[in-house]
């Protein structure tokens, strides 16, 4: 991983394509993408959150893969980009921790030594002030979270970006060209299914690799009595998986306390480590584990 010392000036990689301004590149534009990738130089690997639909539980599956990453001793920073519904700082409990700066920079907060958290929720006054902005803020800001933000040297950034196709997903990965992939979040209901099957294609015809696809709230299991009952059926992001040719990562069962712990602000996997849906989370994060680095697009 590269010093943070390291400028541009002394890479010695040849291949990088920050080394020298393309001819046409307007200056300013050439500053601002050479910024962003100085800081995102120092973080080895860079995933995306995506959904196709709105309430698959996107934000909870996030936190959760990022603080299981980070519990595994891995140096984690989550980014969360819902301009419009950011609930990251809620479901970590760090709603109304002060973003402090430098001067020539903001600093994340430190949810744990391990994780560093930055959101548009942590920077507006209360929960209930609502962000109105157009695309071009949306990505304004987004890219200030990537080039004034000082994440320092880490493991890995994982970004929390809102549901569908808009502006926010597509502005994260015109930013981060070089993104190891995304990990997409459904449930198993057709409705969600077939939204997350135009996710897929929206990640292929951007050259975004599809890490995998995660299955959420994938079944019910009794606390009380122990039966499985499927509310949402279980299954359909599997079958969708496989049919569209990208690896299927996990199921998480739908238990109350993710909810309880969501709510209370402390992640669930860290709070209920032993228990079934904390495991799936476990085992769902192997392949990000194991992510070497690679090519855009393979």
């Amino acid at each position: 991983m590269p010093s943070a010392e390291r400028s541009c000036e002394t890479c010695d990689s040849a291949a990088c394509a920050l080394k020298n301004k393309p001819a046409g590149e307007a200056q300013e534009d050439f500053l601002e993408r050479r910024a962003v990738g100085r800081r995102m130089c120092q973080i080895q690997h860079k995933v995306l959150v995506l959904s196709g639909k709105g309430g698959v539980g996107k934000s909870t599956v996030a936190v959760n893969l990022a603080v299981s990453v980070a519990l595994a001793g891995k140096r984690v920073g989550l980014l969360d980009i819902d301009v419009h519904g950011p609930s990251v700082p809620r479901l970590l409990g760090i709603e109304g921790r002060p973003v402090e700066g430098t001067g020539e920079a903001l600093l994340p907060v430190a949810y744990s030594e391990n994780l560093k958290v930055m959101s548009i929720g942590l920077l507006v006054n209360s929960r209930e002030d609502a962000v109105i902005w157009r695309g071009p803020m949306k990505f304004a800001v987004i890219k200030q979270f990537l080039k004034d933000v000082e994440w320092g040297e880490l493991d890995y950034l994982i970004v929390d970006s809102p549901p569908g196709t808009g502006d926010e997903p597509l502005s994260i990965a015109q930013l981060i060209p070089e993104a190891d992939g995304a990990i997409v979040v459904t449930t198993p209901q057709d409705v969600a299914v077939a939204d997350v099957r135009r996710c897929i294609t929206f990640c292929r015809q951007i050259s975004l690799r599809v890490i995998g696809v995660i299955e959420n709230m994938s079944g019910f299991v009794c606390g009380h009595c122990g039966r499985a009952t499927e509310i949402f059926k279980s299954g359909g992001g599997k079958f969708m998986a496989r049919e569209m040719g990208v690896p299927f990562l996990g199921s998480i069962p739908l238990d109350p306390q993710i909810v309880d712990a969501s709510d209370a602000g402390t992640p669930y996997v860290q709070r209920f480590l032993g228990s079934v849906a904390a495991q799936a989370f476990q085992r769902a994060i192997a392949p990000v584990l194991a992510l070497s680095v690679r090519p855009r697009g393979q």
